[in-house]
């Protein structure tokens, strides 16, 4: 019993002294016995594990409790966190949980759920600061005065709002300090003020906070009422948690999973698109297929097989990051894409014929032949070209299409430079073939 009662503090320990590396060893356990240990804890204790987790992983987790049990750990999460979780559950534990929820929280948690999920009402935070336009300088520089001693979390703007809680300005600090203390805040403060509705994606508010450089941005209603605020560092984590998760859609993987996800979790995401990628392998492996006996008749040329659709799929990765940021920094809309298409095309042919001329001086040096020179260099150009075009359209159109455009674009990238690689420099060469023999 006391070497049970040890563990069990010890385990307390590790999530409190570091909440990110407990919640990754949990991720690495079946959910079952993940389970058990966040039963011999405190919710408060288990709560700081969870909302580290993913929310597909936690969720796995509190599904193994009994409903009082999640209830209790879901209540000391950040009520953010939580309808991510909850959002997870299915919907027999899901309505086994709600009613074990304390009215205020499950009334939070249920409006933040309402909104998608990378908008500005999920990532909006309402602990917001704001005082009626009628209220005077001295009482707001008093209240912030209290809130310093008692060291409550400073806001980074103060808003002004009416009677009925319509936004109405926000009160710059400098004019707050200068103004007469029996001034009214409505006679000081800023009227011109950004703000967004709670629908407003991601994106929009990214290039928003680029453009602008605040600190806040503030969320109102159909109304006009303020309802949250979203801060910028919030804006620009969700950035970086969408990036990584691009990168990993982009090579076929999954965006839920972290480096130390479950193994059977990893296989089952990452094999159906290995699955694909296999086949369009295959694809790329009939064109070399239809000249084969010529490739036994001329043996050099499989040489540059690889040199060609690697120079190819090298460029059009770059093309394809270069496309996907602009499309996540909202720089390419439908009135502009075509105007990138035409750069990237030409920014490719310029690329390809460089290329191109040094790989068919390369092969003339090395096998003394022109002819395997101009082949090679044709090649070169025609696959860069094709890489170009691919890397700029294949995003374009998965985002026309309604997909996401990172999802595994650089397989189907891959794909097109392989068989446009593969078919254009053994077609010329066949055309060529009594200048190769």
């Amino acid at each position: 019993m006391k070497k049970r009662e040890a563990a069990i503090e010890l385990v307390k320990k590790f999530i409190q002294s570091d909440p990110v590396r407990a919640a990754q060893s949990l991720e690495t356990l079946p959910p079952r016995d993940s389970a058990q240990i966040l039963r011999d804890l405190s919710p408060s204790v288990a709560a700081q594990a969870v909302e580290n987790m993913p929310p597909p992983d936690a969720a796995a987790v509190l599904a193994e409790l009994q409903p009082e049990e999640a209830a209790g750990i879901l209540h000391r999460t950040g009520k953010y966190q939580a309808a991510d979780i909850f959002r997870q559950f299915t919907q027999e534990f899901s309505r086994a949980v709600i009613p074990l929820l304390d009215q205020e929280f499950s009334k939070d948690m249920s409006e933040i759920l309402a909104y998608p999920r990378e908008s500005a009402g999920r990532m909006m935070h309402t602990d917001f600061l704001a005082f009626r336009s009628d209220a005077r300088v001295r009482d707001v520089i008093l209240r912030l005065r209290q809130m310093a001693k008692k060291q409550l979390p400073a806001a980074s703007y103060c808003y002004v709002v009416d009677g009925a809680s319509a936004l109405q300005g926000v009160l710059n600090m400098r004019d707050l300090l200068l103004a007469s203390p029996e001034a009214r805040v409505e006679e000081i403060m800023i009227r011109d003020v950004l703000k967004v509705p709670p629908f407003t994606d991601r994106e929009e508010l990214v290039a928003m906070v680029a453009r602008k450089h605040y600190l806040a941005v503030p969320v109102t209603d159909e109304n006009g009422r303020l309802i949250g605020v979203v801060n910028t560092k919030n804006i620009i984590a969700s950035t970086e948690a969408e990036a990584t998760e691009d990168l990993q859609l982009l090579f076929g993987g999954s965006a839920e999973e972290r480096a130390f996800s479950p193994a059977w979790f990893k296989i089952t995401r990452r094999l159906p698109w290995l699955t694909i990628n296999l086949a369009t392998a295959f694809l790329a492996g009939s064109v070399v297929a239809l000249f084969e006996d010529f490739i036994a008749k001329v043996a050099v040329l499989a040489v540059f097989l690889p040199i060609i659709a690697g120079q190819g799929g090298n460029a059009g990765t770059q093309t394809l990051a270069v496309v996907i940021r602009g499309m996540l920094m909202r720089e390419i809309a439908p009135h502009n894409a075509w105007q990138l298409v035409k750069t990237e095309f030409w920014v490719a042919l310029v690329n390809g014929a460089a290329t191109g001329l040094i790989t068919a001086a390369a092969a003339v040096l090395w096998k003394g032949n022109p002819w395997l020179g101009f082949v090679v260099g044709v090649a070169m150009v025609v696959n860069m070209v094709a890489a170009g075009l691919s890397g700029a359209l294949i995003p374009l159109a998965m985002k026309r299409l309604g997909f996401d455009p990172a999802h595994s674009s650089g397989i189907f990238l891959t794909t097109v430079t392989d068989v446009v690689g593969f078919f254009a420099f053994l077609s010329t060469a066949w055309l060529l073939q009594s200048k190769l023999i």
